[in-house]
């Protein structure tokens, strides 16, 4: 088995795979070792597909925009696969007045860096979606937003890097990190020690352990998040809908099935022991909440449910680039449950880092060490 390459990525989810994938394009030689059994066994294959910027911290929106202005677009024939990309626009959706300062505080943030959102009222809401509620009396609009297919995305950049030369090894859980002369050099599981000029960890919640073994903490909550699907319903719309308070978000897809996502409050009465457990309190309590907002969804029936572990920063944003106390090391993580869209800019940027040592797109911001304390 294969234990030594130029670079070494723990984490098999997408950003694991985009970056192996745009790494091999530039023709470097890439280990990813993936700690479950499957690629993109995370939520890089179980979220809500959303390709967005607005509801985004103005700090990771550079990164985000660039994504869906040069990548997504043609990122369905790049990959050979159907991502089932829809730039259909974004409704982040309100209430009252409550909701309508926090959608009005993102939308100006978001405008001062040059995205195209407004804020929009009930009436023009349902212009552009007639099945919402009437209770919907305030919107933040982004037309340049949309969605996608979170499982063949994935499953498109791992195909295209191993086509590339790229070696995945999964059930390979990493456990620590080791340097040789101040620089990072050895990756080490139970069962083997793999060596590269570079290691990335991106490694969702995992990351904090893996990175604290070489002295580098990111701080990391983990927040339980759910999902569910519907059985297919006649087409109705193609934006991707979110809300002021985050409690639900989701689209419907290619075959007729809507995904939500969300949070029900209810998380600690979830008795899972550790586990990613689902429950019909919590689940159905997230349905009640979508039907306020979609009466004409009352009747659809839920297939399928789950729940994960979001990776949750302390202030909302990821930690993305290198290391400057341990050469050759580079995060990427703690993507607080919305690293899928802005994830093909995060994989060809941190390829870049790695390669050249400069970005098209200023990472500054997402540094992993704006924690520390200024002196």
């Amino acid at each position: 088995m294969k234990k030594n390459a130029e670079v070494v990525i723990v984490g098999g989810g997408i950003i694991g795979c985009a970056t192996a994938y745009y790494l091999a394009r530039q023709g470097v030689d890439v280990i990813v070792l993936e700690g479950s059994d499957h690629i993109g066994n995370g939520g890089s294959s179980r979220n809500g597909g959303g390709v967005r910027q607005s509801g985004r911290d103005v700090r990771e929106l550079p990164l985000v925009m660039y994504g869906i202005k040069n990548l997504w677009p043609h990122l369905s024939d790049e990959l050979e696969v159907d991502c089932e990309y829809h730039q259909d626009g974004n409704l982040r959706l309100g209430k009252n007045e409550k909701h309508a300062e926090i959608l009005t505080k993102l939308a100006n943030s978001a405008k001062s860096v040059g995205l195209d959102v407004r804020m929009i009222d009930g009436d023009e809401v349902r212009q552009i979606n007639p099945y919402l509620s009437h209770e919907v009396t305030v919107a933040s609009w982004c037309p340049t937003d949309g969605h996608a297919n979170p499982l063949t995305t994935t499953l498109g950049y791992y195909k295209m890097a191993r086509r590339l030369g790229v070696t995945f090894i999964s059930g390979e859980a990493v456990k620590t990190l080791r340097t040789v002369k101040g620089k990072i050099r050895r990756v080490i599981t139970d069962n083997n020690t793999y060596e590269g000029e570079s290691v990335l960890v991106a490694a969702g919640l995992d990351s904090r352990d893996i990175l604290t073994s070489v002295g580098i903490d990111i701080p990391m909550t983990n927040s339980l998040l759910e999902a569910l699907v519907t059985e297919a319903e006649p087409h109705m719309f193609d934006q991707m809908l979110g809300t002021a308070e985050a409690d639900f978000y989701g689209h419907q897809t290619k075959h007729g099935s809507f995904v939500f996502g969300g949070s029900s409050g209810l998380e600690r009465y979830n008795k899972d022991n550790g586990t990613q457990a689902t429950s019909s309190k919590t689940a159905s309590c997230i349905c009640r909440g979508i039907m306020k907002y979609f009466p004409d969804l009352a009747g659809a029936k839920i297939v399928r449910t789950w729940a994960g572990w979001m990776d949750a920063s302390s202030d909302g944003v990821p930690s993305l680039g290198k290391v400057d106390e341990i050469p050759g090391l580079y995060v990427a993580c703690a993507f607080n449950g919305h690293g899928f869209g802005i994830a093909p800019a995060a994989g060809e940027q941190l390829a870049k880092l790695i390669v050249t040592g400069i970005t098209d797109v200023d990472l500054h911001e997402l540094r992993y060490d704006r924690y520390k304390a200024k002196i």
